[in-house]
């Protein structure tokens, strides 16, 4: 019916006339106020890579892992944490956190101790299988050489990571033993290793303080532990504790900022080679009981060779090479893109974490004013693009927290009877015996 009265109202003469140039005029509005909100929405998603692609729901979540455990009980998939997901529940669902791009995170209580379990995608079955293990399936693998095994793991980790893995660094990924499971094992292992992420967070176990530990897997899911990650809705970025006042607020982000420089160095040079982070925000972040700064989402994380064969890419302008937040230049004479980064690490973080805190030049302060005022010139100064010399720069950034540190312990009045609760390194910003970051109070920690 609607479709006969829309075709006999377009049989009818208007003012437009026979001709129809208003329905073409219409057409072509319509059409472009399509592609103008096609090319916002475009823009937004690549403004802000973490918006959602569907709703993440505990019903949806239930079934997920339900899914999970059905698969193991068949023998399709195994791993260390499936006997208490699955059959001892010694692993508890608790609920959804997000859903992005295919990526699915849960949160879980693993005997009592909280847990995020993370997967790129949904199903085990969307990870292409291990051809070695085409065979009968009374096999179960176990006839698969461990130095064959040794070398696909290698040539998935050198696919993720743009590099070859250090020597003894696979033995992380806990290669699946011998064993009546282990066909499911070995399958699972394959889809664990088609995950850049997880990859990167095994090599890293043990050899850094400010990435998460890979704690066990099941199937195509592992687990890392939970911490409370950042947000831009906390006035102070990141969830800090509720004790200490402006003079505590001020001592923590100190801290925490202390941290963030230590993470820049040690990414930068306690490596065979950089690691660059390609999407710096308070998300990506949490911060232990001590201060210290965890990256807690590396899926945009690159070590050297890798960053350099996403870089080189085509190119027309400067803008074509921009990575997220890691930046190239193009060379106009061959529309290419330098296979070198034009900004840094620590770059990145002065200007998306530190603006946020040490901007504001006015409102009274628990620091002096001419500290402040260093501070906030240091911050402007790392944060400027094309900013050079950055030893220099995160040298004079940790000498002036420092100062902070040294300022807010010396003008605080000790009670009677009680001890200064600000001994301790200030290198890692830790408070001596305050275990736990204060509140916010104002728009800046240090007013």
């Amino acid at each position: 019916m609607a479709r006969a009265r829309a075709a006999g109202a377009r049989g009818r003469p208007g003012r437009c006339g026979l001709g129809g140039r208003c329905g073409r005029r219409a057409l072509l509005a319509c059409a472009a106020w399509t592609a103008g909100w096609v090319l916002a929405a475009a823009l937004l998603l690549r403004a802000h890579p973490g918006v959602p692609s569907e709703r993440c729901t505990d019903e949806k979540s239930r079934r997920i892992l339900a899914a999970l455990c059905q698969d193991y009980r068949g023998g399709a998939l195994g791993g260390d944490l499936c006997e208490d997901l699955c059959e001892a529940g010694q692993l508890r669902y608790r609920r959804c956190l997000y859903y992005e791009r295919g990526k699915k995170v849960l949160q879980a209580d693993w005997r009592g101790r909280p847990v995020v379990l993370k997967s790129k995608e949904e199903a085990f079955s969307s990870f292409p299988p291990l051809g070695l293990l085409d065979g009968p399936p009374e096999a179960g693998g176990q006839d698969l050489p461990e130095a064959e095994l040794l070398v696909l793991a290698a040539g998935e980790a050198r696919s993720a990571l743009g590099l070859e893995p250090a020597e003894g660094g696979l033995g992380r990924l806990g290669l699946a033993r011998r064993g009546p499971r282990r066909r499911g094992q070995l399958a699972s292992l394959w889809a664990l290793l088609r995950q850049e992420e997880f990859v990167l967070l095994s090599l890293l176990r043990g050899r850094s303080p400010h990435a998460p530990p890979v704690l066990g897997s099941c199937g195509h899911f592992y687990a890392v532990e939970h911490l409370a990650a950042g947000s831009p809705g906390h006035r102070a970025l990141f969830p800090l504790g509720s004790d200490g006042g402006r003079r505590g607020q001020a001592r923590a982000v100190s801290g925490v900022a202390l941290s963030f420089l230590d993470m820049v160095r040690h990414f930068d040079h306690d490596f065979a080679h950089r690691l660059h982070l390609c999407d710096v925000k308070p998300e990506n972040f949490a911060i232990r009981s001590d201060f210290t700064v965890v990256a807690i989402d590396v899926d945009m994380a690159f070590f050297e060779p890798k960053m350099r064969e996403i870089l080189e890419q085509n190119c027309t302008r400067d803008e074509d090479c921009n990575f997220f937040d890691c930046f190239s230049k193009c060379d106009l004479r061959v529309h290419r893109c330098g296979a070198q980064r034009a900004n840094s690490n620590l770059q990145v973080v002065c200007d998306k974490i530190f603006r946020h805190w040490f901007s504001s030049p006015h409102g009274s302060s628990v620091v002096s004013g001419p500290l402040r005022g260093q501070l906030r010139a240091a911050v402007q100064e790392c944060a400027a693009p094309g900013t050079q010399g950055a030893p220099r720069v995160l040298g004079r950034l940790r000498s002036l927290l420092q100062a902070v540190l040294r300022e807010l312990r010396d003008g605080e009045e000790p009670r009677p009877g009680v001890r200064s609760r600000l001994r301790g390194d200030p290198h890692h910003g830790t408070p001596g015996t305050a275990r736990k970051a204060p509140a916010v109070f104002g728009n800046h920690p240090f007013e």
